[in-house]
């Protein structure tokens, strides 16, 4: 079970605030939109490592708040147990591509919206158990 596809023509063609392209047995692609003034959420992952490249807009990232500026082209890693969010400070979205290690959400998935996200128990719930 692998995959193949254009990373830069999915994550430029997806508009909502996260969706899930390809879980495989060890990790997961996901690509997000996030819009002008809109963010992540704070959030901690316990046992998932998470790789998010940056590819267009403008925001900050904040680890274990500290709060860096990220740019088109930025990569930030986040390590277990770190506290982490990114926030759309620009005036276009900021399209991210994210890998995780293991998979933090149910495959397939797609969150329209940021509160679409919040309020999916079920998805959040996954992510705590996937170890």
């Amino acid at each position: 079970m692998s995959f193949r596809s254009n990373l830069k023509t999915l994550t430029d063609e997806n508009s909502y605030f996260r969706r899930v392209i390809f879980t495989g047995k060890k990790s997961q692609l996901v690509v997000m939109s996030v819009p002008p003034g809109g963010e992540v959420g704070d959030e901690v992952h316990g046992h998932v490592e998470q790789t998010l490249y940056f590819q267009s807009g403008s925001g900050e990232s904040i680890l274990d708040g500290e709060v860096q500026t990220i740019t088109a082209g930025d990569v930030v890693i986040v390590t277990p147990g770190t506290k982490h969010n990114f926030k759309n400070t620009g005036t276009e979205p900021l399209k991210v591509a994210t890998v995780y290690v293991p998979a933090n959400h149910i495959d397939g998935r797609v969150h329209i919206t940021k509160a679409d996200a919040d309020a999916d128990s079920e998805d959040e719930a996954f992510g705590e158990s996937n170890v």
